[in-house]
């Protein structure tokens, strides 16, 4: 039997979903974004391709398969893709990481330049923005923040602002005042970033397994948080790696709160919680100098 181990919502549900269709979707996921489903995500990818397989009027898990393999139809791909990346996000997460930022723009050369690579429903992009110009005394800094991610829908989101009231609870409220303009009528409920904020950010789809990549430049930060942990060592390396010619020499890289990059890279060494900077000598392929001993008395 070649089928997914029944379990109490077998009986009812609406399309047939085997052990090899769900292998088939975790080989084209990895392939097309490095997203490495754990076998665990059975439920969870026979949930969300259900609604691709009802959109398209398609009738089994195969024959969509089938289709997307066969035509190479770019518009499904990317709501294929689209519906198998998660995204859970909000304003000033992992809050520990905005005071170091501020420290680190403060002391450097404007404009400053900042690249946000899984910015999901902006949330993480403005968050960052907001830092910015507290820390820089002003509405409007000489900063920019490139906001990619690989999911089209939520850049849509995010490059709109807007925001249901409630996503703004644990803000504290001059910053709220200060950062969101209420909405009222029609959008009462509804909260919108200040344009000054939103002229700070671009927002750009981008597949970090891509060949290439829309951006270029050197960053001051690069913050790639809660995105590592979907993909493998061997495509971790290969992305760190390519991070590195985008930094500048005194870079920082921030990370999520479950994800450890020096066990993947030689380029960086550890700042602090889960922020890195490069290691100027790994990074350029040479060994660190040797610690200096102290003479023994």
């Amino acid at each position: 039997m070649n089928s997914v181990r029944p379990n109490k919502s077998d009986a009812i549900k609406e399309f047939e979903f085997t052990a090899r269709d769900f292998e088939r979707v975790r080989g084209l996921i990895y392939k097309r974004a490095g997203i490495a489903l754990a076998e665990s995500k059975q439920e969870m990818v026979y949930s969300r391709l259900a609604r691709r397989l009802r959109a398209t009027g398609i009738r089994s898990f195969q024959a969509y398969l089938d289709t997307l393999e066969s035509k190479g139809d770019d518009s499904e791909w990317e709501a294929f893709t689209n519906a198998l990346t998660t995204n859970l996000t909000s304003f000033f997460r992992e809050a520990h990481h905005f005071p170091i930022l501020a420290d680190h723009v403060r002391n450097r050369k404007e404009p400053i330049s900042i690249w946000c690579c899984a910015s999901s429903t902006g949330e993480e992009p403005y968050s960052i923005a907001m830092t910015l110009c507290e820390a820089l005394g002003t509405l409007t800094p000489q900063a920019h923040i490139v906001a990619t991610d690989i999911d089209t829908n939520v850049l849509n989101t995010a490059s709109s602002g807007i925001y249901a009231l409630d996503r703004l609870d644990k803000m504290q409220p001059e910053r709220a005042k200060r950062f969101f303009l209420k909405g009222k009528g029609q959008q009462e409920g509804l909260v919108r970033v200040r344009p000054e904020l939103r002229e700070m950010v671009t927002f750009k789809q981008l597949n970090l397994l891509a060949d290439s990549w829309p951006i270029s430049g050197q960053f001051d930060a690069i913050f790639c948080r809660n995105v590592m942990i979907y993909f493998d060592k061997p495509t971790q390396s290969k992305i760190l790696s390519r991070f590195v010619p985008l930094m500048k020499p005194d870079a920082l890289l921030f990370a999520g709160h479950s994800e450890n990059f020096l066990y993947v890279s030689d380029a960086f060494k550890l700042r602090g919680k889960t922020v890195y900077e490069l290691d100027p000598h790994r990074a350029a392929g040479r060994p660190a100098p040797p610690r200096r001993l102290e003479k023994e008395l």
